[in-house]
């Protein structure tokens, strides 16, 4: 199966009302402006989306809003993100019944599967389902390390069309590159290497920070692609505090924050997810702020 996903394809946040209940208005809000900046595709219920802090009734009304709102103007993917491989196949059945273009699987929560059952994990998820694949690799948070060795053994499955690679170390890009050739789409998945994996060859950026910057985002991606390398460098560095909020145990909170700062939404996030205060709140709403008043014209 050939792969036709390439851009920005933002992890988008989940809004919520005041008393927790689903925000469709205000999701599908904010995805309308994120589309008018210009971004090439959508991650609905990622980890930003707060997948695992969503009963499975609600992540399917998000999925059907979110389709029929977009009408096919730009692929719209899912993360599948259960405890059970049963669980994440009936999950990609009902995306594909939706009418979700592809699936961003992620291994099972909470038990560390080794190599064997990670990739039948995979493969049970993406045959359940029978859309295209983008693998989400991201051992730093999750605990299972999809290591390049496995992808070569992954590649007899056509569904398996794309690589999220947020392992945190960007020589992955080329380890990739090296073993399984053109095999499958690369995505940047961590912002703060954003750069250095389009440089490496990424096709594609999963990215957090889209939400609240989408406009800045887009542009480094067009700078990155064009091989405009002086001036992407320069907005990159303007960036880099804020791409680095996409690396930290709270990443949904600060990305949240920064929604809400730039004015698309709330910052309000489920428990056990709280609101920042203090010190923290501070430190977070000092580093948006002061990116907003240099904000390249």
């Amino acid at each position: 199966m050939r792969c036709s996903w390439t851009g920005v394809f933002p992890a988008a946040v989940t809004h919520f009302r005041d008393d927790m209940s689903l925000d469709l208005p205000a999701t599908l809000r904010h995805v309308d402006a994120m589309i008018d900046a210009g971004i090439h595709g959508l991650v609905m219920l990622g980890t930003v989306g707060e997948n695992c802090s969503l009963e499975y009734g609600e992540k399917l009304e998000v999925l059907r809003a979110t389709v029929d709102h977009v009408g096919r103007r730009i692929p719209v993917l899912t993360g599948v993100a259960e405890c059970t491989t049963a669980l994440a196949c009936r999950f990609a059945a009902d995306a594909a019944r939706i009418g979700c273009d592809g699936l961003m699987v992620l291994p099972a929560m909470v038990y560390k599967s080794d190599a064997r059952e990670t990739i039948a994990h995979f493969r049970a998820t993406a045959r359940a389902g029978g859309l295209p694949v983008l693998c989400y690799n991201n051992p730093v948070t999750y605990g299972v390390d999809i290591r390049p060795e496995m992808f070569v053994d992954m590649a007899d499955e056509p569904l398996f069309v794309a690589i999220k690679e947020s392992s945190d170390d960007v020589r992955r890009i080329t380890d990739l590159k090296n073993v399984c050739g053109e095999r499958y789409a690369l995505f940047a998945g961590v912002d703060d290497l954003a750069l250095e994996s389009v440089m490496l060859g990424a096709v594609g950026w999963v990215s957090g920070l889209v939400n609240a910057f989408p406009k800045e985002n887009r542009l480094l991606w067009d700078l990155a692609t064009a091989g405009d390398y002086r001036r992407a460098v320069e907005l990159y560095r303007w960036f880099a505090p804020l791409l680095h909020l996409d690396t930290k145990v709270k990443l949904v909170q600060y990305i949240k924050l920064a929604v809400q700062e730039c004015g698309f939404g709330s910052e309000r996030t489920r428990p056990p997810r709280l609101p920042l205060v203090g010190a923290e709140r501070e430190e977070v709403l000092g580093i948006i702020r002061r990116a907003i008043a240099a904000r390249p014209r």
